[in-house]
């Protein structure tokens, strides 16, 4: 059995009630439920923060025993050069997922820390980014 986490950053707590035309409507907690259902194979925790500091604590914390990270880090993939390098510096691989296209957002939604560093990176299937990420490892 497959151990993987997801991992989201800032602001992703308000999924279902945060501007719905982009995020959509559905909690993270009620899809949570859907995926472990549809994934029984899969191991699956879930983390959120709005802190970066603990984002990156939980980096560490699991880089180095779990199969895979799904990483949304929201806002502060355009932003942190430290979850860029804790990324980096564990061995567990990692999955940037967005649920929209960022590259449709403002300019500066086109950049990111976490990349260079991911495994591979998945945006703009909506919820449907993370499925895409479980069924990559």
């Amino acid at each position: 059995m497959k151990k993987l986490i997801i991992i989201n950053g800032p602001n992703l707590n308000l999924l279902g009630k945060r501007e719905p035309a982009i995020y959509g409507s559905l909690s993270f907690t009620d899809f949570l439920n859907k995926i472990k259902t549809k994934y029984p194979k899969v191991q699956l925790e879930y983390f959120q923060s709005n802190i970066e500091g603990e984002l990156i604590d939980k980096l560490h914390e699991v880089g180095f025993s779990y199969d895979g990270i799904i990483l949304n880090a929201a806002a502060y993939t355009h932003t942190s050069i430290g979850l860029g390098d804790a990324v980096k510096a564990i061995e567990t691989p990692v999955v940037e997922v967005h649920i929209s296209n960022t590259f449709n957002r403002e300019e500066f939604r086109h950049q990111s820390f976490i990349s260079p560093n991911a495994k591979g990176v998945i945006l703009g299937f909506g919820l449907q980014s993370y499925e895409l990420a479980i069924q990559s490892f």
